[in-house]
């Protein structure tokens, strides 16, 4: 984080030790969350890290892409890919590899998006977070209500409800490169039963060939049935976009000759995902039941265009299954046993056409034709048990404890090994993609979870936790082998977590600090011979600050800020030549996060934002050679309302049209860049009735 903006933390963070004698009136605000006990619970008796994204802050912001949203959050980075492509960063670096993807939980209303072992390392594209009421983010291994892939975080978007508090509206934005967006919620009642809403966007891309269209539909029904309360859900979303390949050469992001080209104009992407879902639940005064079922599928074709020879991946998943919860609540506690089950599909196919250009190495090894064509067949189960307990009015206790078990099986639907598609080997010791031969595999896991809280005053608390995550295997990593590898003996990645923090919410100032520490084992690897292996270690430590201070009666500001390190916890010479030594950043890692927003609301109808957001050095190679060395970028934002149903909205990103880059990478002995959008100005015109 530059300096500037690291003087602004430290003034805005003393700033509110001082905010008893200049804040406003103190109200207590009793601001409510729903991810960590699927129930609403007032945030300040939260025993552990969360942050909400209100619907006042998403209709404000109204983001293009989740980058923009989730720059808000302390401890997350979601690295910028082209279009709508992302990579994620949770108290974490960013990762990168076949499961990696799977460190993150991706939920709607509660429901994961994928199945526990098929993630997608951009998965949020697949979530219509520009139609939610709200977002939580939970930073680190997560309460027992959660099992495989809450290990470094969890994001809940959740979207709106049927009946008062929904807005429906109607909305047209324009903007740079030829970009405009259709934004509809219906009924206008807001007392109807059901509601329907789809936004449509077209980006003509700021580089060469890297448009995309986007659509997305979200709709619900609440009923009465069974002495409870019914809601039926269904989210779609469709994308179709032009994919820009990275830049190379050191800074060649700064160069205006090149950082809007588009080296891959042939690279594409295209999915599309369908979700049905059903939430049950009832109550009574010691007693509630919610159950959520569910039916889901997707499918994606998209060119590796970072590979040599530019295959083709096809893939594609229907699972479905439920989750069940049962609170017993008594005079000093509440305690949730829960039982999950989901069955899944999976398929990925991978193909060249054409031969592959460049050394005799690479043309011998990656042949054209057929290299992956298979099945997966998951089942997973989970039992858990949760309890908070009030020692006395001001000190509880909760403990969680949570059994998952997952199994795949795997069938080849081609040739087993590491040969051509048409049985032919290759040269230079065979084929690089190897396919093993039927199998099946499963994966037992038990993660704890202790969490003891404290309150202070009304208005402030503190919390300590202690808690494992987990998460299996993906598919990829077990069945999508290389150079020669017949079976990739895997075990499930695990975190450990510590973590102690403080919260003060009062009528106009909210304050989050914590500190973690984390130790990660058994993570998956490339080793020397190029092999999926269990062995990686890393440790995580930080601290994460937020502020949200109404200082007065028409200004507030907002302050996300991270200080943290990942490094290695091992010491190995892998795949490639790379080595890695404990103690080193890990790649991708940058030590200082942050986001500094001021508003300025002068009138009911008018309202006015100012956000710095930063980026620190991070390394890019395990050996820390080579580094990029971070950015701060400004955002404006206004708004006005024409009428009483008509607002204009304007947005004035990267206003100094600052050179950066949104990704940043070293291979293959080159500099890579995926450059970040320019100066860019948008448009809204928005009917609410």
């Amino acid at each position: 984080m530059p300096l500037p903006l690291k003087y602004a933390a430290a003034a805005v963070a003393a700033a509110c030790l001082l905010a008893p004698a200049m804040a406003l009136p103190e109200d207590v605000i009793e601001e409510l969350v729903v991810t960590s006990q699927r129930r609403e619970q007032p945030r300040l008796l939260h025993a552990g890290n969360i942050d909400r994204l209100d619907a006042g802050l998403m209709d404000a912001v109204r983001h293009h892409h989740m980058h923009e949203l989730l720059s808000r959050v302390s401890g997350v980075w979601l690295s910028r890919g082209s279009g709508q492509e992302h990579l994620t960063a949770i108290r974490s670096p960013v990762l990168t590899g076949a499961g990696s993807c799977g460190a993150f939980l991706f939920l709607e209303d509660g429901i994961p998006i994928r199945p526990a072992g098929f993630c997608n390392v951009n998965g949020l594209l697949e979530a219509n977070t520009e139609q939610a009421r709200s977002i939580e983010v939970i930073r680190g291994p997560a309460n027992a209500l959660y099992g495989s892939n809450a290990l470094h975080g969890i994001t809940n978007v959740l979207m709106p409800m049927p009946g008062p508090g929904r807005s429906p509206s109607a909305s047209l934005e324009i903007g740079a490169n030829d970009f405009y967006r259709v934004n509809v919620a219906a009924p206008f009642a807001d007392d109807s039963p059901w509601f329907a809403s789809l936004v449509y966007a077209d980006d003509g891309g700021f580089r060469d060939d890297a448009g995309y269209q986007q659509a997305k539909l979200h709709s619900k029904l609440r009923l009465d049935a069974g002495g409870g309360d019914v809601v039926l859900g269904f989210t779609a979303t469709d994308l179709d976009q032009e994919t820009a390949g990275f830049i190379l050469g050191e800074d060649a992001y700064k160069d205006s000759a090149i950082n809007r080209s588009n080296p891959n104009p042939e690279a594409f992407r295209k999915a599309s995902a369908q979700r049905l879902y059903g939430i049950w639940s009832t109550a009574t005064e010691r007693f509630d039941v919610d159950v959520r079922p569910f039916l889901r599928h997707s499918d994606m074709e998209f060119l590796q265009h970072f590979l040599p020879g530019q295959p083709l991946e096809e893939n594609g998943h229907i699972s479905a299954g439920a989750l069940a919860t049962f609170a017993f609540e008594g005079d000093d506690y509440r305690t949730i046993l829960g039982f999950d089950v989901e069955w899944a599909d999976m398929f990925l196919k991978q193909s060249q056409d054409g031969p592959t250009v460049g050394s005799p190495f690479l043309v011998e090894t990656r042949p054209e034709g057929k290299h992956y064509d298979y099945e997966v067949t998951s089942t997973n189960v989970a039992v858990y048990a949760q309890t908070d307990w009030a020692v006395d009015e001001r000190f509880s206790i909760a403990a969680g404890l949570r059994l998952d078990y997952i199994a795949y099986d795997y069938d080849n639907r081609m040739l087993d090994g590491n040969t051509r598609d048409d049985g032919t080997e290759c040269g230079f010791g065979g084929c690089l993609y190897s396919r093993p031969a039927d199998r099946s595999d499963s994966f037992t896991n038990l993660a704890p979870k202790v969490t003891l809280s404290y309150r202070f005053s009304d208005t402030v608390s503190g919390y300590g936790s202690l808690s494992r995550g987990f998460r299996a295997p993906q598919a990829t990593e077990l069945y999508r082998l290389q150079s020669g590898q017949e079976v990739a003996d895997l075990k499930s990645e695990r975190i450990d977590a510590f973590e102690i923090g403080v919260r003060r919410i009062t009528g106009s100032l909210s304050l989050d600090a914590a500190y973690f520490a984390m130790n990660k084992r058994g993570s998956v690897y490339r080793d020397a011979d190029g092999f999926n292996v269990t062995g990686a270690a890393s440790a995580h430590r930080g601290v994460e600050v937020a502020i949200n201070w109404q200082f007065a009666e028409t200004w507030s500001l907002a302050l996300n800020a991270t200080y943290a390190r990942h490094t290695y916890d091992f010491d190995v010479v892998a795949s490639r030549g790379e080595t890695f030594v404990s103690g080193r950043d890990v790649d991708t890692a940058p030590r200082w996060l942050g986001s500094l927003e001021l508003r300025f609301d002068p009138t009911p109808r008018i309202d006015a934002a100012l956000q710095l957001t930063s980026i620190g050095k991070y390394y890019l190679d395990a050996e820390n050679n080579f580094d990029y060395p971070g950015h701060t970028i400004g955002n404006l934002r206004a708004g006005i309302s024409l009428t009483r149903t008509l607002d204009l909205i304007l947005r004035l990103n990267n206003v100094t049209d600052r050179d950066i880059a949104d990704r940043a990478d070293y291979a293959f002995g080159n500099y890579r860049y995926f450059p970040g959008r320019g100066r860019e100005l948008f448009a809204e015109i928005r009917y609410t009735p």
